[in-house]
């Protein structure tokens, strides 16, 4: 049997649990493709997967994780949600992409393995061409901001000439926040530290709120939108800062952004018409994952942090 290599967690903890090894190589079902893995992403998502810190996260949706995700040990060692790369191989009744397509997918809910060189995937997953004209490092880093920030930001009922302000403005969900609100036509103010004020500058905020140097409570703005895309603010703490019909929304306490392949095909031709780039703070190499959930678990990255894999 072939096998390939993928990062392991058999238990819960720090980024020390993920080991490199091998397991068997997938071969896909009729309805599935195969694909070669050439890069995945860390976000704040699978750091609190691979240590079960579900902390701000409601007491029913805990019970629920454990249940699901495992209660003592993870469930599928096998980790990672999203990756990008070429499609191998074919099942025989799949229609919709060939040999060669290259991709970028989210595996299926909580079935993970994206932490690995090869993937077999539902042809009827959430899956999409990568835009023409990104590399797979740079395309992995839009599906999973790009799509949480698009799934929150209609939530809203964004329109033309809202005020929309993003906090965490920096982050994997906050800079694609940002630039998707502006395509919407919205006035868009980031929250954001000292360090990143160039960043979202050029991501197109019309204002930067240095959260470090400013009270951003002490705004005197009223806002159609407030977007907390790290989950560190409340509706109580914020509200004053809203309009009468404005809303608060959190990734935190807003759902689960269930998002439509159509929103992933609305993403591919943002990048493509250069509306949206990506952002990334750093790469890793397959070999490096612990070193790459270290710097996640700091929670100061800028954008994206990608694995090459392949």
């Amino acid at each position: 049997m072939e096998k390939m290599k993928a990062i392991l967690c058999t238990k819960y903890g720090p980024p020390e649990v993920l080991v490199l090894g091998e397991v068997l190589k997938p071969h896909p079902k009729k309805n599935e493709v195969s694909i070669k893995v050439h890069a995945t992403a860390v976000n704040s998502g699978d750091c609190r997967i691979r240590s079960l810190n579900l902390s701000g996260v409601p007491f029913l949706q805990r019970i629920f994780a454990r249940l699901v995700l495992g209660i003592s040990k993870p469930r599928r060692p096998v980790q990672g949600l999203w990756l990008a790369g070429e499609i191998e191989a074919i099942g025989e009744s799949v229609k919709q992409f060939h040999v060669g397509d290259k991709v970028y997918a989210r595996t299926p809910d909580l079935k993970f393995g994206a932490y690995a060189e090869y993937a077999c995937l539902p042809e009827k997953s959430f899956m999409a061409l990568i835009p023409s004209n990104l590399s797979y490092v740079e395309a992995i880093a839009i599906p999973f901001g790009g799509v949480t920030a698009l799934f929150f930001l209609k939530k809203g009922n964004i329109q033309k000439g809202n005020k929309v302000m993003i906090y965490g403005a920096s982050g994997a969900v906050g800079s694609l926040a940002v630039q998707i609100a502006k395509y919407y036509g919205a006035v868009v103010p980031g929250i954001c530290s000292t360090t990143n004020i160039d960043l979202i500058k050029s991501l197109g905020a019309d204002k930067i709120i240095d959260y470090i140097k400013e009270d951003f409570l002490a705004d005197n703005d009223l806002y159609d939108i407030i977007f907390d895309t790290v989950g560190k603010i409340s509706y109580t703490k914020i509200k004053s800062l809203l309009k009468p019909e404005g809303k608060f929304i959190s990734v935190v306490t807003s759902g689960h952004a269930h998002s439509d392949i159509k929103d992933l095909i609305t993403l591919t031709e943002l990048v493509e018409s250069g509306k949206v780039k990506p952002v990334i703070d750093r790469k890793y190499t397959f070999e490096q994952m612990v070193e790459a959930h270290r710097y996640v678990d700091l929670g100061h990255k800028k954008g994206n942090v990608v694995i090459t894999v392949n």
